[in-house]
């Protein structure tokens, strides 16, 4: 049966067996002193804001039987993957792959690249390891969405103007309709998670629809 979500621009039904939650970088190095997200200079607690209702909506998504996928952003130990203009935004000896209090940043298989403890994810559930901020570059994500049938996406994570933008926009390109859960998206410059929503939602829902995440509970209820 559709599921009508209340949102902005205009309300969107949505099927269940053909919608996934993606859940967008929801990991220590981003979330926690002493990551990645720190040593650019960041405030990480204006993140922490998101964590309760990415929790939510993760226990109804579960509860109603939605596909589950986490993403995590980093590189490979050998960091091969992780381009020089990347590598020399942060300080020196706070840089990716520099090592930190979490081991080292933005590395797969260290702590700090882990999804925080609220969110783990479950068995069965996909983990996507990213090399950049969209979900969809240099990974299988769009190959696991079409051999599932999915053709929405409730997309929840941060930070709301980089990763979590930056994967509604590939997945606007490639046909999938995106709502973005407002209050389970954060941002280190609350200014740049306005605007960001704005920008989804703008001129009919260019790029998709914003939902609050009690609306989006409701509908999964």
């Amino acid at each position: 049966m559709p599921m009508p979500i209340a949102a902005e621009p205009h309300a969107i039904q949505v099927e269940p067996g053909r919608t996934a939650l993606v859940i967008i970088d929801m990991q220590r190095d981003f979330l926690e002193a002493g990551g990645f997200g720190e040593s650019l200079g960041n405030d990480v607690a204006l993140l922490h804001a998101a964590v309760a209702p990415c929790q939510a909506v993760l226990a109804a998504a579960r509860a109603a039987g939605l596909l589950v996928i986490h993403t995590r952003e980093g590189h490979r130990p050998d960091m091969a993957d992780c381009p020089p203009a990347k590598w020399a935004r942060g300080p020196e000896g706070m840089r990716i792959g520099d090592r930190g209090p979490m081991g080292r940043i933005l590395i797969r298989g260290e702590p700090g690249h882990d999804i925080i403890p609220e969110l783990a994810p479950a068995p069965g559930e996909v983990v996507l390891d990213k090399p950049g901020k969209g979900a969809f570059c240099a990974t299988d994500l769009d190959l696991i969405l079409r051999s599932k049938g999915i053709e929405a996406l409730l997309v929840c994570g941060v930070t709301t103007e980089v990763c979590v933008n930056t994967t509604v926009r590939e997945a606007n390109d490639r046909g999938y309709r995106c709502v973005v859960v407002a209050d389970a998206c954060a941002s280190y410059f609350p200014a740049f998670h306005d605007a960001a929503l704005a920008m989804v939602k703008a001129q009919g829902g260019i790029f998709g629809w914003v939902a609050p995440s009690g609306a989006v509970l409701a509908a999964l209820g």
